[in-house]
């Protein structure tokens, strides 16, 4: 048998796997078989014969002396088909439409018929149903089921790359209702009974300025002995999301709130997140507390984790405490003297928790993080970098030391458990890493299989306050392993910890508000042979479940950042701009601005000489020059194109 186009001979040995498209029409099939070591199987655009992105296919291997690269072959039968719908643009004439998937790897437009267009119109965002499969002459068709956003809309762009991560955008009636009943029934005397009051202590909120859910506020004192007591009080939401509910289903379902430039997708609803469970200033809240000695030396002599009720006596932002630690401001001093000491008595604190996380060897990326500004049409008018100021850091150290002191406890008690997991890196990518810093000078000595914390942090340390430290630290973060939720407690390899898990954001995650059930249980001695077989089960799927529902969540939170940065940029062509190299491929040079806009420079756009690209060195070399442009260099560019619907951005070197 032949291909009507390539005319290639099949080999008669069949394999199944997932099919995985480029945006250029090609793909690769991902097979089944978990012992296959010879890699993915290419199909050439025209051996697809119909299948789409995700389908299980069955392929036909052409001959070996066939292949370019890698094994090829061609689609001989869609097993199943994985996708139903699909999220883009609608283009029509008089007579017919069709929908351009906003998917670059869902190359397939999909024709819709004059009866099938539901009411939209040219550029409107739409689902389209498919309601018939390509094949090798047909075009897929489809008929318009929802209108995202009309041409134009702002904030229409990133609504459907809501709908195509298919991300719940609304509430259930069902969770509403139950939502508003907790609202209603707000705080009440017999939900305080058996709580410790500590709404006569000096208890405040420090977030960001434009923050609405506040889970989390804390309190410091001076003992005699010399010691600090830290106090992390977190909303006990759990009291009011009862297990099993509607509410809960639909939190599990969902995972975690998700952030995107402007706008959250919440886990929980507003009368909630916002609301009842938000630690408000001036309101009596339900919280979990964790109180814990620390001495001088950051280590925690004693603990106590209990039920209580809060009343926040301010809502603090992380610049007006930075503001007042830093540049020592007068006004904010003078406006928040009731507790000027206790943030004085934060910030001395922090700083002996920060050492101490130092001498363990925590690794601190401190990657910059990009700002992005909308105008009221949606569009990116102004990208910084995020300010991550003493406020901040303050109460990260604050909550790490929570999260380790409540993992610690309840490992001690082989309680079911959820804990943050971060694994030791493959010696692959620490190899990798090695010859990666060899390339500034800078050698990291011992086994791959071996290099400790302690070890990357000193790097971090080396590298630090050169113009290369972000790329570094970029490159590092990425030959780590992926930080999971489970209910084994292996360790946080970044942290440096033995125990670790995700106690302070019960509003914004469910493995949080899963161990406060837990916590709660163990508290009030309810904690039966029944109910532990309960919790077990229940754990193990909390920590599978959120672990895919947070790679979503960061899949479509730099999806929209990236989007927003090719539409700022796509303003700036032409301009001219200051950058450091921060990757470089055989294809070109990506070069990051200090906004933390990445775009690349083209191999094929440097005319002055060809260009060879050596990876042991990551830089690329030219043949008859010897220039060379490696990681880490400096560089000065001119914004050559965008194409934001391939979130491209190409530059030129001047």
């Amino acid at each position: 048998m032949t291909d009507n186009r390539n005319r290639k001979k099949r080999s008669g040995k069949l394999l199944t796997g997932t099919m995985q498209k480029h945006r250029k029409g090609f793909g690769f099939v991902i097979t089944d078989d978990e012992n296959d070591e010879l890699g993915d199987i290419f199909i050439s655009g025209d051996s697809m014969n119909g299948a789409m992105n995700g389908d299980r296919v069955e392929v036909d291997l052409i001959p070996e002396y066939l292949w370019k690269q890698s094994r090829e072959g061609i689609v001989s039968r869609i097993v199943s088909r994985e996708l139903t719908e699909v999220v883009g643009t609608f283009e029509k004439s008089k007579k017919f439409g069709f929908v351009v998937p906003d998917d670059k790897k869902q190359n397939d437009d999909v024709f819709i018929k004059r009866k099938d267009f539901g009411g939209a119109q040219r550029g409107d965002k739409v689902v389209a149903e498919i309601t018939r499969y390509p094949d090798k002459n047909n075009s897929a068709e489809g008929r318009i089921t929802q209108i995202i956003s009309r041409a134009g809309e702002p904030g229409g762009d990133i609504k459907a790359l809501i709908r195509r991560y298919n991300v719940p955008d609304k509430f259930p009636t069902k969770v509403n209702k139950e939502a508003e009943d907790a609202f209603r029934r707000g705080v009440t005397k017999a939900d305080m009974n058996g709580r410790r009051d500590l709404r006569n202590k000096k208890i405040f909120t420090v977030d960001g300025a434009d923050s609405k859910d506040f889970d989390d506020a804390v309190s410091v004192e001076k003992l005699k002995n010399g010691n600090y007591l830290l106090g992390v009080h977190i909303a006990d939401v759990s009291h009011y999301v009862t297990e099993n509910g509607a509410l809960d289903h639909e939190a599990f379902e969902r995972g975690n709130s998700i952030y995107l430039v402007d706008q959250v997708i919440p886990m929980l609803p507003e009368l909630l997140s916002n609301g009842i469970c938000s630690l408000n200033p001036g309101e009596n809240r339900l919280t979990l507390s964790v109180d814990m000695e620390v001495t001088p030396d950051g280590d925690v002599a004693r603990h106590e984790i209990y039920e209580s009720v809060i009343r926040s006596c301010e809502r603090m932002v992380y610049t007006d405490v930075s503001d007042i630690i830093e540049d020592h401001d007068k006004v904010l001093i003078e406006k928040y003297d009731d507790i000027y000491e206790e943030i004085m008595l934060m910030n001395e604190l922090a700083g002996i928790l920060a050492k101490k996380k130092d001498e363990r060897g925590s690794l601190d990326f401190d990657i910059e993080e990009a700002e992005i500004t909308l105008d009221s049409t949606g569009s990116a008018v102004e990208i910084e970098v995020a300010e991550r100021r003493t406020a901040n850091k303050i109460i990260e150290e604050f909550m790490l030391l929570a999260n380790e002191t409540v993992a610690r406890e309840y490992f001690s008690k082989e309680a079911p458990f959820v804990y943050r997991v971060h694994e030791q890196p493959s010696r692959d990518r620490m190899e990798e890493f090695q010859t990666f810093l060899r390339g500034f000078g800078i050698t990291l000595q011992g086994s791959p299989e071996k290099i400790t914390p302690k070890q990357l942090h000193a790097i971090l340390e080396k590298v630090s306050g050169h113009p290369y430290e972000n790329v570094v630290s970029s490159v590092m973060l990425r030959s780590m392993q992926k930080a999971i939720y489970s209910t084994e407690c292996r360790g946080h390899y970044g942290l440096a910890l033995d125990y670790y898990c995700h106690f302070t954001s019960p509003i914004r995650r469910y493995p949080d508000l899963m161990i406060h059930r837990i916590i709660k249980t163990y508290i009030n001695d309810e904690a039966d042979q029944k109910r532990v077989k309960s919790f077990k089960k229940k754990a193990k799927s909390a920590a599978e479940h959120s672990s895919e529902t947070e790679r979503t969540a960061i899949e479509l939170e730099r999806d929209v950042e990236k989007l927003k940065k090719c539409e700022y940029m796509s303003y700036h062509v032409g301009e001219r701009y200051d950058g450091i190299i921060s990757g470089v491929t055989k294809y070109g040079i990506y070069v990051e601005l200090p906004n933390t806009v990445e775009g690349m420079i083209r191999l094929d756009d440097l005319n002055d000489d060809y260009y060879d690209f050596e990876p042991a060195k990551y830089r690329v070399i030219g043949r008859r020059t010897h220039n060379t442009y490696s990681l880490g260099d400096e560089m000065k560019i001119k914004v050559a194109s965008v194409n934001t619907d391939e979130r491209e951005i190409n530059f030129r070197l001047i």
